[in-house]
């Protein structure tokens, strides 16, 4: 991939050059530490770091070339060109330089508060039985044909996407399935990226430390079903697929002037679903589409996931995918790591990790567990630091709630204090909890598991919630390595 710096400065109305415009540019980057000889390095202004103090080290690594908005000096030969924004510049910039990648390939985008993940991976799964190669870019990690690649956001930044969507027409990737955060929306990571199919699971209250409003938080979604209408898109067959189960699919609606598909399992939705029968190994029930109606056991369960199953077969519907094809890709689908995964290391009560993170998220997986609980569900959660505040006394609320012993914890405090949080959360529990229930407050997380573990007995449902396939536990001055699942054995097999 290679582009001459005329071509890029063109797409630059108005910025001042100083040097040599006639450079081969090779790649471009925002990390220096990324810069290689022939790269042009963009100095992003954060809120903690500055990309201007590093252009020495770009220029070490071999960028002939800075794209900055601030005045700077820099060593002889190295070209500098000057705009008013250079993040703008960059969204500008980045999807021609990489040639357009997301036009040559039927891109899906899904979003929502929960249920991205699975979602994306379930479309993914009727699309590869469908014979086609998916590419997938999503919060666990990031599949390009049989690469696994590791991932920095749930959305990526401008370069790292196009980046990626280019390596997938590489590849030979016909799709590229994508979960698309309400922050990549609203920050324009999705600058130049064309989009074939939205998606929309669910809306919930989450992220309003960014947001600010919830109003704002709904319109940054929206924003993906005014993308896939984008009047200046060269590609044909647009689709949305949205939850009409949920108040705000109809803020979604109003931005749609192509296809839509709603599903939901309450009457009126174009995809909806009839004898659910919800087990702890798996879910059953009868997908009722325009095309005939489609008998499923999954191997999934939980009423949140027969809606994520709805959102992938409208996709396969827009796609023209036959039944029998998505039949047979969602019996087979097991689930995503870290959602709602069962870790089995021979005890005799169950042990359940799950990612949910926000109060939706969380009601969901208890009031699954209760559908086939025989006996009590201790939940062990916590709520992020430097996070939404308002949740966690709902979180704690709904933990009270539908569990009979609930475990308050750490989950990633980041730099806010996990006894403050705790308190928070407490707050909720207090209001919610009901004789015969009770509750402990344990800030280490790893004895907090260990406690639920301890108290478990025979038939009891244990649910470890709120970050499912994360590695890490992020905390004021440092990352550990934590991993629910691999703590949960451990403990498990201490305890045998």
């Amino acid at each position: 991939m290679a582009k001459n710096l005329q071509e890029l400065v063109a797409l630059m109305p108005g910025c001042e050059v100083r040097g040599d415009i006639n450079l081969t540019i090779t790649a471009v980057t925002y990390d220096s530490r990324q810069a290689k000889p022939g790269s042009l390095f963009i100095c992003l202004t954060g809120s903690k770091v500055d990309g201007h103090d590093y252009i020495a080290q770009a220029r070490a690594g071999g960028a002939v070339a800075v794209l900055v908005e601030k005045e700077v000096s820099v060593e002889p030969g190295m070209t500098v060109i000057k705009v008013s924004d250079t993040r703008a510049a960059m969204q500008a910039i980045t999807p021609f330089f990489f040639d357009y990648p997301s036009q040559k390939l039927r891109v899906i985008g899904v979003t929502g508060t929960n249920g991205k993940t699975t979602t994306t991976h379930l479309i993914r799964s009727i699309l590869m039985q469908a014979g086609y190669k998916v590419g997938l870019i999503g919060t666990i990690h990031t599949l390009i044909g049989d690469r696994t690649l590791p991932v920095k956001n749930t959305t990526p930044d401008v370069v790292d996407l196009q980046g990626l969507l280019a390596e997938m027409v590489a590849a030979g990737m016909d799709y590229a399935v994508m979960e698309v955060s309400s922050h990549a929306l609203a920050l324009n990571r999705t600058a130049g990226c064309e989009f074939d199919i939205g998606v929309f699971t669910n809306i919930t209250r989450d992220h309003l430390d960014f947001h600010i409003t919830f109003e704002n938080y709904i319109d940054a979604k929206a924003e993906l079903f005014r993308l896939v209408g984008r009047p200046d898109n060269v590609k044909t067959g647009k689709s949305a697929v949205i939850n009409t189960d949920d108040p705000a699919a109809a803020h979604m609606l109003r931005e749609v002037t192509y296809r839509a598909i709603t599903y939901g399992v309450q009457d009126g939705a174009d995809l909806t679903a009839r004898n659910i029968n919800i087990q702890a190994d798996g879910a059953k029930f009868e997908a009722v589409t325009t095309r005939g109606i489609i008998p499923l056991a999954l191997q999934i369960t939980g009423l949140f996931n027969v809606y994520n199953v709805l959102a992938a077969i409208g996709v396969a519907l827009a796609e023209g995918i036959e039944p029998d094809v998505v039949k047979t890709a969602l019996e087979a689908f097991r689930s995503v790591p870290g959602r709602f995964e069962i870790v089995d290391a021979g005890q005799p009560f169950t042990v359940i990790v799950d990612y949910a993170h926000t109060p939706d998220g969380l009601e969901n997986i208890l009031k699954t567990a209760r559908q086939f609980a025989q006996r009590r569900i201790i939940a062990v959660f916590g709520c992020g630091g430097d996070r939404d505040r308002t949740k966690r006394p709902i979180m704690g609320r709904l933990a009270a709630e539908y569990a009979d012993v609930v475990v308050a914890t750490s989950d990633n405090p980041r730099t806010e204090d996990p006894v403050s949080i705790l308190k928070e959360i407490e707050v909720g529990i207090r209001e919610g909890l009901k004789p015969g229930k009770s509750y402990e407050v344990i800030v280490d997380r790893r004895q907090a598991i260990e406690r639920a573990l301890s108290l478990a007995e025979p038939q009891d449902i244990v649910i470890i919630a709120g970050k499912g396939h994360e590695t890490y536990q992020i905390l004021k001055d440092k990352t550990i390595p934590f991993d629910d699942r691999e703590v949960a054995r451990e403990i498990i097999r201490e305890m045998r």
